[in-house]
């Protein structure tokens, strides 16, 4: 069997599972890990596999099937993902929901230039939570659709504090409102904006010295991530960080509550769940499933950008469509 030969550009804690989760797809193999670190300094879990410069992506066009790209998406993959979809089929994870529609444009120009197919917006929310919104919409059109996060650490939204002059370390946790969250679940179908819906925390280390009134402002008032939220803003040490929060859980759930029948009589709710222990980890697999899909429609002459809309859970999986009629359908 031919596998799929992966490329990681990035090794964080997304770079990182992503190597772990092609361990567990035997249709893959990881053939490279591309890093903005000195190559040498980097230790990476897969033996043999070697580790090149960031800035030498395009010699390997001809030995990577997909890369998977594992940067953040305030400042690195809306320059990377076009940049490197210009040699390679790419998957990225770009969260901010905002900007994805510019985000798409650029990606699918770059992609369609180059014969090659992009996935953007990939994992859970942006990714499998948008299948969900958008398969309750479309079952149940008269509703109100409800999404809710947490309680767990957002990898985009810790990443955009720690862009801030003067952080050298952060975790924010987003958590829902519980009387939101019963409202909705009781199919009350109540108007909630934002502010109404989640807080946010933030446990933020910063660097001695540093204006701790400025961080806090420029955290606060930081659109698209936390200026929509009531968000509390606390600074603690790096080993209190180190030893409280240093694991990466998250989750949430999607709500549809519609009504059917003749004179809207029957109530229906849709529920869509996850509970994760490791975000990235999750995020990764989500990613690698993704790739397979890549690889296969570009092989079938596809090119652009796609998202999770526009591919049919079947080229997900690493089974054929007779396998998955007599055990899945």
């Amino acid at each position: 069997m031919k596998k799929i030969r992966i490329g990681v550009l990035g090794y964080g804690n997304l770079g990182r599972g992503v190597e772990n989760a092609i361990r567990q797809n035997e249709d893959m193999e990881l053939v490279a890990v591309f890093t903005r670190r000195a190559p040498e300094s980097l230790k990476i879990a897969t033996e043999g596999v070697p580790v090149y410069p960031a800035a030498s992506v395009a010699d390997y066009k001809d030995d990577i099937d997909v890369m998977i790209l594992c940067g953040g998406s305030a400042t690195d993959l809306p320059k990377q993902t076009p940049a490197v979809a210009e040699y390679f089929n790419v998957v990225d994870s770009f969260d901010t929901h905002a900007n994805i529609p510019q985000h798409f444009a650029d990606v699918d120009e770059a992609a369609k230039k180059s014969g090659k197919l992009g996935v953007i917006s990939v994992g859970w929310d942006p990714g499998l939570f948008s299948l969900a919104r958008t398969y309750s919409g479309a079952v149940l059109p008269d509703g109100r659709d409800y999404t809710f996060w947490g309680r767990g650490v957002s990898q985009g939204h810790s990443d955009a504090i720690r862009r801030i002059d003067g952080v050298l370390d952060a975790r924010q946790y987003t958590v829902p409102v519980p009387a939101a969250l019963d409202a909705v679940r009781a199919g009350n179908n109540p108007e909630l904006t934002t502010r109404q819906k989640h807080t946010r925390e933030c446990f933020v280390v910063a660097a001695e010295g540093a204006d701790l009134a400025r961080i806090e402002k420029e955290i606060k008032e930081m659109p698209n991530y936390f200026s929509d939220y009531d968000t509390t803003v606390t600074f603690i040490s790096q080993e209190e960080l180190d030893r409280n929060h240093k694991g990466i859980p998250h989750g949430g759930v999607v709500i549809r509550c519609g009504k059917t029948g003749a004179s809207a009589e029957n109530k229906h709710i849709f529920e869509f769940r996850l509970q994760l222990d490791s975000n990235p980890e999750f995020t990764s697999s989500v990613l690698i499933a993704y790739a397979r899909a890549a690889y296969r429609l570009n092989q079938e002459g596809q090119t652009g950008c796609k998202t999770v809309l526009d591919i049919p859970p079947a080229y997900l999986c690493k089974e054929d469509g007779g396998y998955l009629r007599s055990h899945l359908l």
